[in-house]
């Protein structure tokens, strides 16, 4: 993981954990409260304020009082963060593929995949 966060980290600027967030978000349709992003990443919740305060300097992120209450917080991705995340998910997905499964032969593969889907949850969010 700590190869895969500086090879992003020098292909495209942004830290894994940076893309972690604004994967969830894209994942997400774009926008989610802070609460429902702290649990979807694995980021501390005091981690996460700073982290979202820094995409919302750099224009990947804004944030805004939630309209249903004005108590929470909502953050969504901006033009911009979208951007990025079109250039970074293919550095990203070719880290993954020389990092974890080309490491892996095609027997490996097949019991990887076998043992994933009988602990696998459902990974659909919302």
């Amino acid at each position: 993981m700590r190869q895969l966060d500086t090879d992003l980290r020098e292909d495209t600027g942004l830290r894994l954990a940076d893309f972690d967030v604004l994967a969830q978000l894209a994942a997400a349709g774009g926008e989610l409260r802070m609460t429902e992003l702290a649990t979807r990443t694995l980021i501390s919740r005091s981690g996460l304020t700073r982290r979202v305060a820094r995409l919302v300097d750099e224009g990947l992120l804004r944030r805004a009082n939630a309209t249903d209450d004005g108590r929470g917080v909502v953050v969504a991705l901006t033009g911009a963060g979208v951007a990025r995340m079109t250039e970074t998910v293919p550095v990203h997905l070719r880290g993954v593929l020389k990092l974890f499964v080309e490491r892996l032969d095609d027997h490996e593969l097949a019991v990887l995949q076998t043992a994933l889907r009988k602990v696998s949850v459902d990974c659909t969010f919302g």
